[in-house]
């Protein structure tokens, strides 16, 4: 294969990263920006808030997965949920419950944004962007909206910043 040919999805859900995993898009590699400390306590955190709900919600979340928008595009969100069933493929191609993107600081506004309404567009119910640096959250629905808690009304799940960020 030359430099200039496109890999395909198939070599790309084939190949491992000795760094940090890119996403695909349309048969390009995409890097990812670094996490830092912050970036990664919260993730943790995140995802501890939600096993927690496991043991009175079918809630199964993950971290960094390979999930397929479409055929040439391979997104990975810091945090995804899946409710009420778990993915029982290697590499989901249907919506989680619930996408989170976590801002590190080298990443740029409009490419999050970009990211957040694909996932929006895709069909995932609850999309969210934490700030482990401002300590702020928002939700995407028609855009960027910041919010004093994120919320899942239909399970009566509320996520504090206090939850996310202590």
């Amino acid at each position: 294969m030359g430099a200039d040919a496109p890999l395909s999805v198939e070599q790309y859900l084939a190949t491992s990263f000795p760094d940090l995993d890119k996403e695909y898009r349309d048969g390009e590699l995409v890097e990812r920006s670094l996490p830092d400390y912050l970036h990664s306590k919260t993730q943790g955190l995140l995802v501890a808030f939600f096993v927690v709900l496991r043991k009175m919600l079918p809630l199964f979340p993950v971290t960094e997965l390979r999930m397929k928008i479409r055929p040439n595009l391979i997104l990975i969100p810091d945090v995804a949920v899946f409710h009420p069933t778990e993915p029982q493929v290697r590499f989901p191609d249907t919506p989680p419950f619930v996408a989170i993107e976590i801002l590190s600081p080298d990443d740029k506004l409009n490419d999050v944004r970009e990211k957040l309404e694909t996932y929006r567009t895709w069909g995932v119910p609850h999309v969210w962007l934490v700030d482990p640096h401002s300590r702020r959250t928002y939700t995407c629905d028609a855009g960027l909206m910041e919010v004093a808690s994120l919320r899942i009304p239909e399970l009566n799940i509320e996520l504090t910043p206090a939850d996310a960020f202590n």
